[in-house]
C-alpha cells in the first residue's frame, strides 16, 4: 500500500511590495494610487532607432507615454520642431504622441528623416530615442547583356552577381530556369557578396542557365539577373579550335588538365584585418581554387572556438561566430591544402562595441530633504561618453540647483526640495553607437496608506507557516508594526518574523496564534492601520486507509477510507483509479467513507486512490486491486509493446510543455510505464537522455524545461517483457533564454604560490548555462577584514589567479553565473588561502628518551601557528648515525629521517645500531616544504647483539682435521665478549649427528680441529657474542679426506679417453660372462626344456623382457633368488659393511656386488643416490645400460 500526504497553505500573499533601496521609493501598481499621485512622464512605447518603412503603406511613428497629469507630446524632425498642424498628412493619435502620416498622392521618401518625441507634463520632460526613418528600396536590375563564357577545363571561374543595392540589403541565391538551387559543393559555391565561385571547372558544368536571384525582405520581391551561358571546353575541342584557327593539327599534345596548387581568392595575400562589433555575427571568409579542389580547414591562433557560438557553413569556407564577445578578438588562420601543396591565410579580428548597460538609472520617489542618486553606467569600445540633461535639455544649460551634483555617471541629490521633480536622460555614446534612458526623481510629500484589503481573513492549517500582508505607501517610507487582539506590545521575535515590506510571518502556526492582527504603518506626516484576521484550522487526516485486496472474478469487493478534518471546512471525497478517473459503470459504488466494486473483472485491476480535500489541503491513500480467475488459464504469449505514436505538443509555456501520444498494441502484457526521452538539437544534436516517466495508465506528461534549448521529444513504453522501440520525435520546441538558475559548483580558492590566490571551479554545462553569452563573475575578499568584495568578469575560463595577497591568508570567495539574460542567484561563499610559503621558526625545548639499543624517543615543543605559514603537515626529523662507540666501526651513516603527520610533539626513532652515536634534528613543514632545521642534539644508544661475523672460511682440509678462519662482525654493537662455534657431521642421507660446541676468545681470529672422521661432511655455525648476547648465526660445511691427490687424481682419470676405453671393454667382458653363465645354469636345470618349447607358437624367437632383463621362456624362480656368495637378510636389502661404504663413497652410488664378487654398482645404471659436493666420475652411465 502506497500513502502520500500533502499540505498546502491558503495564505495569499498579495504581491503589492515596497522595494527599498538607498531611500528610494517605488510608485505602487495600485492604479487608485497612481489616479492620485503626481508623476512625471515616462516613455512607454517608441519606434526602434533605424526604422525602415514599406513605402506601400501609411507610416506610424509610435510614442507612448504615462505621467500625472498626463503628458502632452512634441516631435522635432532633423533637430528642428516639427509643427504637425501645418501638415494635413500628419495626424496624432488622441492622448498620445504617436504620429500617423497619410502617404497616399505622396512620396514616402519626403518624410525620411531623424524624428524625436518629447512627452511633457508640469514635472518634467522625457524624449524618445532619435528615430531615423528610411524607405525600403528594391531597385531593378540594370539592363545588360551576359555574352558566354568559355573556359578551360580544370580553371577557376567566378560568376558575378552584383546585385541593385537595396534598403535593407537582398538576399542572394542561385537558380536554374526551373526555380530550382543550383547544387553546391567545396567546389562549387556562393560567396558572402553572393557570387558564385568554382575552384575548378569540370565538363558538366556547362549550362545556360546560371541565374542570380536578390530577394528584398521588406518588400518581399524578388528579381532575377539575365541568365549566364557557361561552356567547358576540354583540351581536344581547345585543339580543335586552334586547329581551324591556325592551320595547327596538334597544339596541345597533351590531353590531361594540368593540376595547380591552392590560390587564396578572397581574401587575398597571406595576412588581412577584420573588425567586428561586439554582440553582432562574425563572419570569416576563405575562397580557394585550385586542383585537385582544395579542403579548407580553421584554427584561432590565440585560443579556442567558443563551442556554443561558432559554426563553420559552407563546405567549410565561411567561419560564422554568433554574439561576438571581447574574447573573439585574436589571429584566425584559414588552411587550404590538396596533394600539391598547403597554403596558410591569417585574418587578425579586433573587437569593438557600442554602448551596453552596466547599470540603467532608475526612477526616485523621493520625500523633502531626502538624499538619492541617478546611476547612469556603460560600456563599450571605445568607452563610451556619458552626457546628462534634465527634461531634454543638457544639464549644464538646466538652472542651477545647489542640492544637486554631477559626477561624471552619477547625479547625487542633497536634501531635495518640493517642486524639484523632473526627468532626467543618460546619453552613453561612442563612434559606434548611443543609449538614452529616462529616470525621473519625483518629490512627494504623502502621509501613510496601507493598500491591503482591510478585513481579510487569512485561513492556514495548523503547523504551516501564515503570511499577514501589509502592503503600504508614504513618502517618507512608513515604518511598519504589528499588534494582536488588544495588545499594546508589539509582535516582535519568535514565533513572528516582520519581513522588509511589512509582511508579518508566523513559521509555525498553531490555534493560539487564531484572532485579528492590526498593521500599523506610520511616517513623519501621519499614521494609518488595517486590521486582518487569522484563522488556524486543523489538518485533513485518513484514519482508516483502504487495504491491499485480491479477488476472484465476478466477486464484490469494498476499499475503506475514513477521514478526519476540521469541522469549519467542507470536505469532497474523490476516488481514483490509476491516477485517473473512475470509470463510467454502474458497478461502482462510491460512499461517503468506501468504494464499492461489483462482479469484478481483469479491467477492474489496479490501484484505488482515495482523496479527500479541502479549501486548504487535501490527504490520500491508495491500495492496489489484482484479479485472479478461480480455474487456471492457457498460458499467454507476451511481446514489448509497440512504440508509441501521435506526440503532440500542448500548452507551451517558457519553461514547460504538455507532451500528449497515443499508446501502441501492449501485446497481452499491462505497460508499466512510459519513458520520456529529449534531444536537444542545439547543444548535443543526435544524443538521447531520459527525462522523466509516468505511470503506463497516462497518456501525458507534464514537462519541466530548461531555457536556451532546442527539444525534441520521444516516447517509449515498458511492459513485464521489455522496452518497445522509440516513438518517432515530436516536433521541435525552442525554450527562451533566461539567466543561469545555478552557479558553479566545486568553487575552491588555493594558493600556487606565497603572494596569489588561485580560483577555481567547475563551468556550467551548456544545458545549465540558460543561455548565450556564459560568463563568470569571481568575487573574493580577505575574510574579517575586507568588507567590500573584489570582483572580475571572466569567460571560457574555469579558473582565475589573484595576485599580490599576502601569505597564506584566509580569503572568501564565490562565483556568480552571468549570461547575456542575467545573473545567476546569490552564489555560496568559500573559505580558501592564499599560498603558503616555508615556514620561519623551528622547533624549540627539543628532547630524546633512548628506550633501548635500537629505539629512541624524541620529544618537542610545537611551534606557534603564525610561524608556520601554511598548513601544518607535520614535523620531520632528520637523523644519522655519527659513528660507532666501537673504534673498530668509525664509519658514517647516510641521514635520514621520519615524518611524524598533525600537531605532533614526539615521536619514535626505531630501528636504530646499538652502541652508536646519534644526531638528530626537527623541522616542521607545510605544504610549501620544510622550515628551518633545530640544533643538532646527540644520543648514544646501548650495547645490542653483534652482527653475524663478517666471514667463515675452511682454509685447510685434512684426513683427520679442519682449520677455520673468521673475521670479526662489520656490526660489533658493544664489546665482543667471545665466540661460540658449534659442529656436527653430515652423512651421505642428510641425517645430522649429535652437535659440538666450542668457545673461543674474542681476540681469536682461526681454529684448527683435530680428531675428525676422515672423509665425512662437517657442518659448522658460528657466532659472536657481547655482554647483551649472542649475535646471528653463520654456517659452512667441509669434507675432510682420505688422501690429499685422491679428488684431483679422480677427476684427472675420469677425463682421460683410454679410462673410458677401459670402463667399456670391462661392461662387455662382463656381458659375454652374464650369458655364459646363463648357458650353463639351463644345461642342467630341474624341468625339460622341449615341453616349454612346445607350449609356444614361435619357437625360433623368444624376446627378451624388458623390465627384468630375462629371457621371456626360460625364466625360473630360482632366477630371482640371490647368487651364491652373496648375503641377503630376510628383510631382502643387502648391507654394506665399512669397506662397502667407502667404495660407495668413490663411485657415487649405492653399489651392489656381482655373484663373482665383483663391484658393478658405478656401471648398473640403477642408482638413484643423492648428489653431493664431491666430484663425481664422468662415465656415461646411460650408454652403458645401453650397451650392456
Amino acid at each position: 500500500m502506497e500513502r502520500t500526504r500533502t499540505r498546502a497553505g491558503a495564505a495569499v500573499f498579495l504581491m503589492l511590495i515596497l522595494g527599498h533601496l538607498g531611500n528610494a521609493l517605488e510608485v505602487p501598481l495600485d492604479p487608485k494610487v497612481l489616479e492620485e499621485l503626481a508623476q512625471p512622464p515616462t516613455i512607454t512605447q517608441q519606434s526602434p532607432k533605424d526604422y525602415i518603412i514599406d513605402p506601400r503603406e501609411n507610416i506610424v511613428i509610435h510614442c507612448e507615454a504615462k505621467g500625472k497629469p498626463h503628458p502632452s507630446f512634441s516631435w522635432t524632425r532633423n533637430g528642428t520642431h516639427f509643427d504637425i498642424d501645418q501638415d494635413p498628412k500628419v495626424t496624432m493619435r488622441p492622448r498620445s504622441g504617436t504620429l500617423v502620416v497619410d502617404i497616399s498622392g505622396e512620396k514616402a521618401e519626403t518624410f525620411e528623416g531623424v524624428y524625436q518625441c518629447t512627452a511633457r507634463n508640469k514635472h518634467g520632460a522625457a524624449v524618445s530615442n532619435n528615430i531615423v526613418i528610411r524607405q525600403s528600396r528594391s531597385p531593378l536590375w540594370s539592363k545588360e547583356r551576359n555574352e558566354p563564357i568559355r573556359v578551360q577545363e580544370g580553371e577557376a571561374l567566378v560568376l558575378h552577381c552584383r546585385p541593385p543595392a537595396g534598403l535593407p540589403p537582398p538576399i542572394i541565391f542561385w537558380m536554374d530556369v526551373n526555380f530550382q538551387r543550383l547544387p553546391q559543393s567545396s567546389r562549387v559555391f556562393q560567396a558572402l557578396n553572393g557570387d558564385l565561385y568554382f575552384s575548378n571547372v569540370l565538363k558538366e558544368d556547362s549550362r545556360n542557365d546560371y541565374i542570380c536571384y536578390a530577394r528584398f525582405p521588406h518588400t518581399q520581391t524578388i528579381q532575377q539577373k539575365q541568365p549566364i551561358t557557361l561552356l567547358v571546353l576540354n583540351l581536344d575541342a581547345v585543339n580543335e579550335t586552334v586547329a581551324a584557327l591556325f592551320n595547327e593539327t596538334d597544339f596541345f599534345s597533351d590531353g590531361s588538365v594540368e593540376e595547380r596548387k591552392p590560390t587564396f581568392l578572397i581574401p587575398s595575400g597571406s595576412s588581412s584585418s577584420k573588425m567586428v562589433l561586439r554582440g553582432q555575427v562574425l563572419e570569416l571568409e576563405c575562397i580557394t581554387e585550385g586542383l585537385p579542389t582544395p579542403e579548407v580547414s580553421w584554427s584561432k591562433l590565440s585560443g579556442e572556438f567558443p563551442d556554443k557560438r561558432t559554426s563553420i557553413v559552407t563546405f567549410q569556407k565561411i567561419l560564422r561566430i554568433v554574439n561576438v564577445s571581447d574574447a573573439d578578438a585574436g589571429e584566425y588562420r584559414c588552411t587550404a591544402h590538396n596533394r600539391l601543396a598547403s597554403i596558410h591565410h591569417t585574418i587578425r579580428v579586433t573587437v569593438k562595441a557600442a554602448p551596453y548597460w552596466i547599470t540603467t538609472p532608475r526612477n526616485l520617489v523621493l520625500a523633502p530633504r531626502e538624499k538619492g542618486q541617478l546611476i547612469c553606467r556603460a560600456s563599450g569600445t571605445p568607452k563610451p561618453n556619458i552626457n546628462w540633461a534634465m527634461n531634454g535639455i543638457p544639464i549644464e544649460n538646466s538652472p542651477e540647483d545647489s542640492n544637486r551634483k554631477v559626477e561624471g555617471d552619477t547625479i547625487i541629490f542633497e536634501e531635495v526640495q518640493t517642486g524639484s521633480s523632473a526627468v532626467y536622460q543618460c546619453n552613453a555614446s561612442n563612434e559606434y553607437g548611443y543609449l538614452l534612458s529616462n529616470a525621473f526623481v519625483n518629490v512627494l510629500s504623502e502621509t501613510p496608506r496601507v493598500l491591503t484589503p482591510a478585513n481579510q481573513v487569512y485561513q492556514v492549517i495548523r503547523n504551516n507557516h501564515a503570511l499577514l500582508d501589509c502592503s503600504s505607501f508614504g513618502s517618507p517610507i512608513p515604518k511598519i508594526t504589528w499588534f494582536k487582539d488588544s495588545q499594546s506590545s508589539t509582535l516582535e521575535g519568535d514565533p513572528y518574523l516582520l519581513h522588509e515590506n511589512g509582511t508579518l510571518e508566523i513559521n509555525v502556526a498553531q490555534a493560539l496564534n487564531s484572532g485579528k492582527y492590526i498593521c500599523v504603518a506610520r511616517n513623519t506626516l501621519g499614521i494609518a492601520e488595517n486590521h486582518v484576521y487569522l484563522e488556524v484550522k486543523e489538518p485533513t487526516r485518513i484514519l482508516k486507509q483502504p487495504k491491499y485486496k485480491v479477488a476472484q472474478r465476478n466477486m464484490n469487493v469494498v476499499f475503506e477510507c475514513k477521514v478526519k478534518h476540521d469541522p469549519t471546512l467542507i470536505p469532497i471525497m474523490i476516488w481514483l483509479k490509476d491516477n485517473g478517473e473512475l470509470p463510467d459503470d454502474e458497478r461502482f459504488l462510491v460512499d461517503s467513507d468506501s468504494l464499492t466494486i461489483t462482479d469484478v473483472t481483469e479491467n477492474d485491476a489496479g490501484t484505488y486512490t482515495c482523496i479527500m480535500n479541502t479549501t486548504l489541503d487535501h490527504d490520500s491513500a491508495s491500495a492496489e486491486l489484482t484479479v485472479v480467475e478461480a480455474a487456471p488459464t492457457p498460458a499467454v504469449i507476451y511481446e514489448q509493446p509497440d512504440p508509441p505514436t501521435d506526440l503532440e505538443l500542448t500548452d507551451m509555456k517558457p519553461r514547460s510543455v504538455q507532451l500528449t501520444w497515443i499508446p501502441g498494441d501492449e501485446h497481452k502484457s499491462l505497460i508499466h510505464k512510459f519513458v520520456i526521452q529529449y534531444t536537444d538539437s542545439l547543444h548535443d544534436h543526435g544524443h538521447w537522455h531520459n527525462l522523466t516517466h509516468v505511470p503506463g495508465s497516462k497518456t501525458t506528461a507534464h514537462l519541466e524545461l530548461s531555457p536556451y534549448v532546442h527539444y525534441s521529444f520521444r516516447v517509449l513504453a515498458l511492459n513485464a517483457v521489455g522496452l518497445s522501440d522509440p516513438s518517432n520525435p515530436s516536433h521541435m520546441y525552442k525554450t527562451n533564454p533566461a539567466a543561469p538558475d545555478e552557479n558553479p559548483s566545486g568553487v575552491k580558492g588555493f594558493g600556487t604560490e606565497r603572494d596569489n590566490l588561485m580560483i577555481l571551479w567547475k563551468p556550467l554545462s551548456g544545458l545549465q548555462a540558460n543561455g548565450p553569452g556564459l560568463q563568470y563573475k569571481v568575487m573574493w575578499r580577505q575574510k574579517d577584514v575586507d568588507k567590500n568584495w573584489t570582483s572580475v568578469t571572466v569567460a571560457n575560463v574555469s579558473k582565475f589567479m589573484v595576485s599580490g595577497t599576502p601569505t597564506f591568508t584566509p580569503y572568501e570567495v564565490k562565483v556568480q553565473a552571468i549570461n547575456n539574460n542575467g545573473i545567476g542567484p546569490d552564489p555560496a561563499v568559500v573559505t580558501g588561502h592564499s599560498g603558503e610559503d616555508l615556514p620561519v621558526q623551528a622547533p624549540d625545548s627539543v628532547q630524546v628518551l633512548v628506550l633501548n639499543s635500537t629505539l629512541a624517543e624524541v620529544h618537542w615543543e610545537p611551534v606557534p601557528p603564525k610561524t608556520v605559514r601554511g598548513h601544518l603537515k607535520g614535523y620531520k626529523v632528520y637523523y644519522w648515525r655519527e659513528r660507532s662507540l666501537h673504534k673498530h666501526n668509525p664509519h658514517r651513516v647516510e641521514q635520514q629521517f621520519l615524518s611524524f603527520s598533525g600537531n605532533k610533539s614526539h615521536g619514535m626513532l626505531p630501528g636504530l645500531q646499538p652502541y652508536s652515536l646519534y644526531l638528530f634534528n626537527i623541522r616542521v613543514y607545510n605544504g610549501k616544504g620544510e622550515g628551518p632545521a633545530s640544533s643538532n642534539l646527540q644520543f648514544e644508544t646501548p650495547e645490542g647483539v653483534p652482527g653475524p661475523p663478517s666471514f667463515l672460511r675452511i682454509t685447510n682440509s685434512n684426513l683427520n682435521n679442519l682449520t677455520l678462519e673468521w673475521g670479526p662482525p662489520n656490526d660489533r654493537n658493544g664489546h665482543l665478549t667471545g665466540y661460540i662455534l658449534k659442529y656436527q657431521q653430515v652423512n651421505n642421507s642428510n641425517e645430522l649427528g649429535p652437535i659440538e660446541e666450542l668457545a673461543l676468545p674474542a681476540n681469536k681470529t682461526s681454529v684448527t680441529l683435530p680428531n675428525l672422521k676422515y672423509s665425512t661432511r662437517y657442518k659448522f655455525y658460528f657466532n659472536a657474542k657481547t655482554g647483551q648476547g649472542a649475535g646471528p648465526v653463520i654456517t659452512e660445511e667441509a669434507i675432510t679426506i682420505m688422501d690429499e691427490a685422491m679428488p684431483s687424481r679422480q677427476a684427472d682419470i675420469a677425463t682421460q679417453g683410454w679410462f673410458i676405453g677401459l670402463m667399456c671393454a670391462i661392461a662387455l667382458l662382463i656381458l659375454v660372462l652374464l650369458i655364459i653363465c646363463f648357458i650353463k645354469r639351463n644345461k642342467g636345470g630341474k624341468y625339460p626344456v622341449k615341453e616349454k618349447e612346445d607350449a609356444h607358437t614361435d619357437p625360433e624367437f623368444q624376446p627378451m623382457k624388458e623390465d627384468d632383463c630375462t629371457f621371456g621362456e626360460y625364466s625360473d624362480t630360482e632366477d630371482h633368488k640371490p647368487l651364491k656368495g652373496s648375503r641377503t637378510p630376510s628383510n631382502g636389502t643387502v648391507h654394506r659393511d665399512s669397506s662397502d661404504e667407502s667404495l660407495v663413497d668413490y663411485g657415487g652410488g649405492d653399489g651392489q656386488f656381482n655373484e663373482d664378487g665383483s663391484f658393478i654398482g658405478q656401471y648398473s645404471g640403477k642408482s638413484s643416490i643423492r648428489e653431493t659436493a664431491e666430484a663425481h666420475s664422468p662415465v656415461n652411465t646411460t650408454a652403458m645400460n645401453s650397451f650392456v
